[in-house]
């Protein structure tokens, strides 16, 4: 049950809008900034001869992120954990910290798999670099029918 209740004050508005209200309403009472709801952001730059990715994804080691291709589709998964203790005089405090996210991108049938796929994290950016496949101009051929 929320602890903030979202008062409908004019009726007509219920029945004109009913689905923004309880949108609105969810929004009052739902907590949408907890870790577990977190994604990071793409970017996705195309380029005459390749594709830059970039996922903006802080607070991660290379050793805790995962980048994989399976089947046209580009995954990239991560799972971060974090131990912290305090030590002081009086009291002891220990905190733990777990964050995880995984995307995936479907991958268009111009990215050549058969060339080395370039992967870098540096400063909680993780930069993925694919090349396109050479595009071979074919003459195309005429080819008359006859109809009988």
């Amino acid at each position: 049950m929320p602890l903030v209740k979202f008062n409908h004050r004019i009726p007509i508005m219920d029945r004109m809008f009913p689905e923004f209200l309880d949108i609105t309403e969810n929004m009052l009472t739902e907590d949408l900034f907890q870790r577990e709801n977190w994604m990071p952001s793409i970017n996705v730059k195309e380029h005459k001869n390749d594709f830059q990715i970039e996922v903006a994804a802080p607070g991660f080691t290379k050793k805790d992120i995962e980048v994989s291709i399976s089947d046209d589709v580009l995954t990239i998964s991560a799972e971060g954990k974090q131990e912290k203790e305090e030590k002081e005089e009086n009291y002891s405090r220990r905190e733990f910290y777990h964050n995880s996210f995984t995307r995936a991108l479907t991958l268009p049938k111009s990215v050549d798999l058969k060339k080395k796929i370039k992967a870098n994290y540096d400063n909680g950016i993780l930069s993925i670099h694919l090349e396109k496949m050479e595009v071979t101009k074919s003459i195309e051929k005429k080819k008359m029918i006859e109809i009988s």
